[in-house]
C-alpha cells in the first residue's frame, strides 16, 4: 500500500463514517483503520473466504457481504479511534466503503 492508496482509503473511511449513523471515527482512527483494513484484507480475508467457500457458492456470493461486515467489526475492536454500533451498521459501512473506494479507484487511474 503506497501513500496515495492510504490517503484515498482514509478519505473514503471518513466519508463513509460521516454517512453511516452507527459509525464514528476520528482522523487518526481513520488513518489507522486504513492500515488495519489493508492488513486484514491481505491476511485474514483470503483464509476466511476459502473456509466459507461452500456457503458463498450457495448464496451466490452474498455471504461475502457478511464476511466484510464481520471484518469491519473486528477492525473496530482493534482500532481505538473507530467505533461501529452493530452488525447492520457494519454491513452498511462495508457496502458504502466498497462503493466509495470503487469510485475513488476509477479516478486514480
Amino acid at each position: 500500500m503506497n501513500i496515495t492508496q492510504w490517503l484515498v482509503s482514509t478519505i473514503a473511511i471518513l466519508i463513509t463514517s460521516y454517512l453511516i449513523p452507527g459509525a464514528a471515527t476520528t482522523l487518526v482512527g481513520a488513518l489507522i483503520l486504513a492500515v488495519v483494513l489493508a492488513v486484514i484484507n491481505l491476511f485474514i480475508k483470503p483464509l476466511i473466504f476459502v473456509l466459507t467457500l461452500p456457503v458463498n457458492i450457495l448464496t451466490l456470493g452474498l455471504f461475502s457481504l457478511v464476511i466484510n461486515a464481520l471484518l469491519i467489526m473486528l477492525a473496530a475492536i482493534i482500532v481505538p479511534g473507530f467505533a461501529i454500533a452493530g452488525f447492520w451498521s457494519a454491513l452498511i459501512f462495508a457496502i458504502v466503503l466498497s462503493l466509495i473506494n470503487a469510485v475513488f479507484g476509477t479516478y486514480r487511474k
